[in-house]
């Protein structure tokens, strides 16, 4: 399903599905979702970037506890036509703290409306909710 749509639009729905931190497009120009995106696309206009023929890899944190712990991150493959967008795939990675791949998720044939919410994004790589077996009611009876 494809459906492109301008910057605004596809930015706003990404925002709106929780993809709000800051963002690389094409291993640069750091900075929000749309920031980021508007940046590189100047960079582009301006000629000091070439534009992709297929596809702008956009890459960023989901779940960032600091350096000590496991992370989160995504890599989303956009299309760009003429001004406007659409998410072809997203890649949702979990590291631990050394960057050693601990899961790895792929979805493809998305699109900007079909895409899950990052929260939603983080849990096909996240481990189980971890139970811890509560010690039952020790009941002692007296005769």
């Amino acid at each position: 399903m494809e459906t492109l749509t301008d910057l605004n639009t596809f930015t706003k729905i990404l925002t709106d599905k929780g993809y709000d931190g800051y963002f690389l497009t094409q291993s640069g120009y750091p900075g929000k979702l749309k920031e980021s995106i508007g940046r590189y696309m100047e960079a582009c206009r301006k000629g000091t970037e070439d534009l992709p023929q297929d596809e702008i890899a956009i890459t960023g944190y989901l779940k960032w506890e600091g350096s000590d712990r496991p992370s989160v991150e995504c890599t989303m493959w956009v299309k760009h036509e003429k001004g406007t967008f659409d998410l072809q795939k997203i890649e949702v990675t979990k590291n631990d703290r050394y960057g050693q791949l601990l899961k790895h998720s792929k979805l493809t044939g998305l699109s900007v409306a079909t895409v899950p919410k990052a929260n939603m994004a983080i849990a096909m790589v996240s481990d189980g909710i971890k139970q811890r077996a509560m010690p039952g009611n020790k009941r002692h009876f007296k005769l």
